[in-house]
């Protein structure tokens, strides 16, 4: 694990940082694990984002926030399981610091001690849509993203407890800034998708579920679980996450009040993850809106405006792989006309739980686009990555540790490499039977298996055991593949 207090907060008067944006964009576009960022954002606006200021500036403003129960089960609280309420960050601060005054509010029917609150996902550029001068608060462009803003970011509000389901983002890679508050994230590298039993129900486009409850884990009835290797570090204030693309996270305050600021950053790569979400779509729609309404299967997650139709799913999938194969052939053109650059790349605005509104195609959802040409990361080109006390390595967690047991350790800062740790690195290790766009089908086969049982005692199967196997990320990207060959011909 990674801690926070190894990091020295600069003056406030100070603008040294550790790296150059052409460095840390660099080191961004080439590390394949986990890692925090410190001494980078000592003089952004943004650091004075706390609730009350937060408060201040939205003048009385409604945002909806999730509610949950603190008592942990064996099964994940997914959004379709949570509460909503419009509430104002003054209710929220009122709410958390049990005052009188919250008896009456919208939080009224909601005891502090029993239940957690979260206003996640708040894109900056809407909830300020009246203030756009606060967007320049945040300056990704410290992180060699110019042109990056608050307006290409999301703001994240929650209690002690608030967290976000086990879950991998199909699109692009994550800056994460902690402003208030700590956080504890559990992450998971790709190659451990098939012992987090990834899900699509509820379904949510870009982010696919794991059915395990990484907070209390059923190891019953995910035996394989016992196989993952969680990275987990506690996040502080000050701090920057870099979340690498399609890593499993599973997020949870551990403070009063915490307030974060995050950017997905979208890659070539993701061109491919929008066919294969275009097919999961497709398939996840026709099924389940095939199921009786009266069944009362949430299944779509509320950040999905409706289900819909088979139609505008196949429209939308011809247009991600017209995309992608003109991805393709901008890529061979571009090789031929220049030598590689390393992390020469485009900017892009992320597109993660975008509603599908009209527009949102894979062609016009980037107003900036990273090149994903560097090969995968080795031990030894791990070695050349300046980790220190700026730049800190999120290491795996011990298999003798619980995984939510864990608290952070202080860092010395030194160079936290482990010898044989190259094994977590690389991109889709096939060490431990791990699955993730194998190629192995008896593998595959004995996934889905596990993933399509239960319990060992049922006997019936559901149109849901059904989908896990049927869009299981694994058999998805097979059908991808299969499907752009079949295009190229």
């Amino acid at each position: 694990m990674a801690g926070a207090q190894s990091c020295r907060p600069p003056a406030p008067d100070e603008d040294v940082k550790p790296f150059t944006p052409e460095k840390t964009k660099e080191i961004v576009m080439s590390l394949q694990q986990p890692a925090v960022f410190c001494n980078m954002v000592g003089n952004w606006p943004a650091l004075q984002w706390n609730v009350e200021y937060l408060s201040a500036v939205l003048e009385g403003k409604k945002i909806q926030f999730r509610l949950g129960l603190k008592t942990v089960d064996l099964v994940p609280q997914f959004e379709t399981s949570c509460s909503y309420v419009e509430a104002t960050l003054e209710e929220f601060l009122a709410w958390s610091c049990g005052k009188p005054s919250c008896l009456s509010g919208p939080f009224s029917c909601y005891d502090y001690s029993k239940y957690w609150a979260y206003a996640d996902y708040k894109y900056i550029a809407r909830i300020f849509e009246d203030k756009p001068e606060i967007f320049q608060d945040v300056r990704w462009s410290d992180f060699g993203f110019p042109g990056r803003s608050g307006k290409e970011s999301t703001l994240w509000i929650g209690s002690e407890g608030a967290n976000t389901p086990c879950h991998l983002d199909s699109y692009g890679c994550n800056l994460v800034l902690q402003v208030q508050g700590r956080k504890r994230w559990h992450l998971f590298p790709p190659g451990d998708t098939s012992f987090l039993y990834p899900t699509r129900i509820p379904y949510e486009e870009s982010s696919i579920f794991s059915k395990v409850n990484i907070a209390n884990p059923d190891l019953k009835r995910f035996p394989e679980f016992r196989n993952s290797t969680a990275h987990v570090v506690t996040l502080s204030p000050g701090q920057v996450l870099f979340v690498p693309r399609h890593w499993w996270h599973y997020v949870e305050s551990i403070d009063p009040v915490t307030v974060s600021i995050n950017s997905w950053i979208e890659l070539d790569a993701d061109h491919e993850a929008r066919v294969e979400e275009a097919i999961t779509r497709m398939l996840v729609c026709a099924i389940k809106s095939a199921e009786n309404p009266s069944d009362g299967d949430l299944w779509l997650n509320p950040t999905e405006v409706e289900a819909t139709s088979h139609e505008i799913n196949l429209q939308y999938l011809n247009k991600a792989v017209s995309a992608y194969l003109k991805c393709q052939e901008t890529s061979v053109s571009g090789q031929a006309r220049s030598s590689s650059s390393g992390a020469k790349q485009r900017t892009n605005t992320s597109c993660k739980r975008k509603r599908r509104e009209a527009g949102c195609e894979p062609e016009s959802c980037t107003l900036l686009t990273q090149k994903c040409d560097f090969p995968a990361t080795k031990a030894e080109e791990l070695q050349k990555i300046p980790f220190g006390p700026h730049l800190i390595q999120v290491l795996p967690q011990s298999h003798k540790t619980s995984v939510v047991g864990a608290v952070a350790v202080e860092s010395d800062g030194r160079d936290l490499f482990h010898e044989n740790e190259g094994e977590h690195f690389g991109k889709l290790q096939c060490k431990r039977k791990r699955l993730l766009m194998s190629n192995d089908c008896e593998a595959a086969a004995h996934q889905m298996d596990s993933d399509c049982s239960p319990c060992t005692s049922q006997t019936a199967l559901s149109t849901n055991d059904l989908l896990d196997c049927l869009v299981n990320p694994h058999v998805i990207s097979l059908v991808a593949q299969l499907l752009l060959e079949r295009m190229r011909v």
